[in-house]
């Protein structure tokens, strides 16, 4: 047994294949749901000899994990927990990437009435004065803080609603398929709507708001707090990131001809 070993040790350092870098890199959901890892990975590896591993959860969850050492970065969509993140010392900085905005899905035949409001206040609005069925992530994702933000402005508390509101606790996903299941309104990033493919009754019915934005930013998780983590690795992905090679891929990505992202890094 053990020449056997030695044999299969000398194989692989004769045989002149490297193994790549490893490196762990928590994102979410609705980045995974897209379909843009797909595209971004592979051509990261060959350019850079990096095998990223993607811990696919929620923005509060992936900034859990970066606030554990976890991960080496996240790569997430909440601007106020970002930075509350580089604050408490467990990233020195955020990076902006990429942007998408946020659009409202619910039945065709839009019951609340909400296709032709001029604000997602207002459209948020009429749905809760309708209780027109709605289905929340209700993960503490960047999504669900979004929607959050929107009922605050509204001058309205999910905590005090009825049966209509439908809190799932799943990511972007599992609760469009809810939605779509119960033919009810949902709060959705667009490029997880354009790639969503069980889209049953359901339409995009209002979008264009400033107040809708969906800001995606790369933080490194803080090697001085954690000495463990790939710093070295998460530096050369964000050199990477913000290289015109990746501005040629995410802006080129697009799915029946409407692009999904749009890159933004400086």
């Amino acid at each position: 047994m053990f020449k056997v070993l030695i044999v299969i040790l000398s194989l692989a350092l004769t045989s002149g294949t490297a193994i790549a870098d490893a490196m762990k890199l928590a994102v979410t959901t609705s980045f995974e749901n897209s379909g843009l890892a797909d595209v971004l990975l592979p051509q990261i590896k060959t350019d850079l000899d990096i095998d990223v591993q993607l811990l696919v959860v929620g923005t509060g969850q992936a900034i859990r994990l970066g606030e554990a050492g976890d991960v080496d970065a996240i790569l997430v969509h909440s601007k106020n927990a970002e930075e509350a993140f580089v604050e408490a010392g467990h990233g020195k900085y955020r990076r902006e990437i990429m942007y998408n905005d946020f659009v409202l899905i619910g039945p065709v035949g839009d019951p609340a009435g909400i296709s032709d409001d001029s604000t997602a206040v207002k459209a948020m609005q009429n749905i809760a004065r309708t209780e027109a069925l709605f289905v929340s992530r209700g993960d503490d994702s960047g999504t669900h803080k979004a929607e959050l933000a929107i009922w605050r402005s509204a001058d309205l508390d999910p905590a005090n609603f009825g049966e209509w509101y439908n809190s799932v606790g799943a990511g972007m996903g599992a609760a469009l398929n809810t939605a779509a299941g119960l033919d009810a309104y949902i709060l959705a990033d667009r490029a997880s709507w354009l790639k969503f493919g069980n889209k049953s009754g359901l339409g995009l019915l209002y979008s264009g708001d400033p107040a809708l934005f969906n800001q995606y930013a790369y933080l490194p998780v803080n090697p001085a707090k954690y000495s463990h983590v790939r710093n070295d690795l998460a530096v050369q992905l964000e050199d990477w990131l913000v290289s015109d090679r990746a501005k040629d891929l995410i802006d080129g990505y697009m799915i029946n001809g409407e692009t999904l992202f749009v890159f933004n890094a400086e």
